[in-house]
């Protein structure tokens, strides 16, 4: 059972007690998950790492692990402890890493998470302009859904994310900084026998195989919104997917339309690869933007990347409109 509260320690004590071989021992526990198995990592005898782990339980206030048959498991404060623990010393690589850098001259590295809209437009011209001007700066990139995505963040294996906060995930240890709207196109094959005309209404579509993303996701939610606003049933034959890769190949081979981001459709409609149906859609996905983690400090890496998006959606925007002119009396 944990300790109440009130006996836990103040950050105080925690800034002046807690040392990094109480880190690493946490995150040997949570590794092996018995004791004997963490003192053999950290060259430690068993009685030692048991000290070492009442001492470590003292300087917290709390409980970290419960004792087992088969070895020990992490109570909710154990828990807390190991995933800073992991971002503590996540951390301390990537400053080593960072002073490797700038040893060499080199700005550093940084790794982007981002959802599939911001991609050909805003992400891509902003990774190439970085490159052309810090050529030794490394850039990682991880285009997925916005909740794997922030859960990576949360890990470490992510510096920036360029998409949504989920709504169902707690964001307290989050920062959000909008960057632009997402809207929607449908598409077809080029061959598509709706393709071309001046102006197409969701009716006429509806008999179509279509391909959707899956029930849960903001996307399809609007779709299924814009087919009961048209009063048109929704259609039955659906291929589920939200990979663009997937949808590509399905639309050249068949008579099917597909909802993908507006940006996305101008892309490969550019290309020829897919034709843009004149359907008005009204629904729009909430902005997305840049997400960061609140305590993690910025690399120059990060720093460039953010100043670099910035300044590229504030070209984007269009400039003011000029306030009506009133008539005079």
């Amino acid at each position: 059972m944990s300790q109440p509260q009130n006996l836990l320690s103040s950050a105080a004590t925690l800034r002046k007690r807690l040392q990094m071989r109480h880190l690493r021992l946490v995150l040997a526990l949570a590794g092996h998950g018995t004791l004997r198995g963490a003192a053999d990592e950290l060259a430690l005898t068993q009685p030692a790492a048991t000290k070492a782990l009442q001492e470590l339980e003292d300087i917290v206030g709390a409980l970290l692990f419960t004792r087992h048959a088969r070895g020990i498991a992490p109570t909710l404060f154990g828990e807390a402890l190991i995933r800073y623990a992991r971002v503590v010393l996540s951390d301390l690589d990537a400053l080593r890493d960072e002073f490797a850098a700038i040893a060499v001259g080199v700005v550093g590295k940084v790794r982007i998470g981002a959802i599939l809209a911001p991609v050909p437009g805003l992400l891509s011209g902003t990774i190439n302009g970085l490159k052309a001007h810090y050529p030794q700066l490394h850039i990682s990139l991880q285009v997925d859904t916005s909740d794997v995505l922030v859960q990576a963040l949360r890990q470490d294996a992510l510096d920036v994310v360029v998409g949504r906060i989920p709504a169902d995930v707690l964001a307290q240890d989050l920062v959000f900084e909008p960057l632009g709207e997402e809207t929607l196109s449908i598409v077809a094959g080029p061959a598509h026998p709706q393709a071309g005309k001046r102006a197409v209404r969701l009716a006429s579509l509806a008999g179509c195989p279509w391909i959707i993303q899956p029930a849960a996701s903001p996307m399809r939610q609007i779709i299924d919104q814009a087919f009961r606003d048209a009063r048109v049933p929704p259609p039955e034959d659906v291929i589920e997917t939200s990979s663009i890769m997937a949808t590509l190949p399905l639309l050249a081979a068949s008579e099917r339309v597909a909802v993908v981001p507006d940006a996305i459709a101008r892309y490969f409609a550019a290309l020829g690869a897919l034709a843009i149906l004149p359907v008005a859609l009204r629904g729009r996905l909430v902005p997305y933007g840049l997400i960061t983690r609140k305590r993690r400090a910025s690399t120059p890496g990060m720093r460039l990347l953010a100043d670099a998006l910035r300044a590229a959606c504030a070209r984007s925007q269009p400039g003011p409109t000029p306030a009506p002119r009133r008539r005079a009396g």
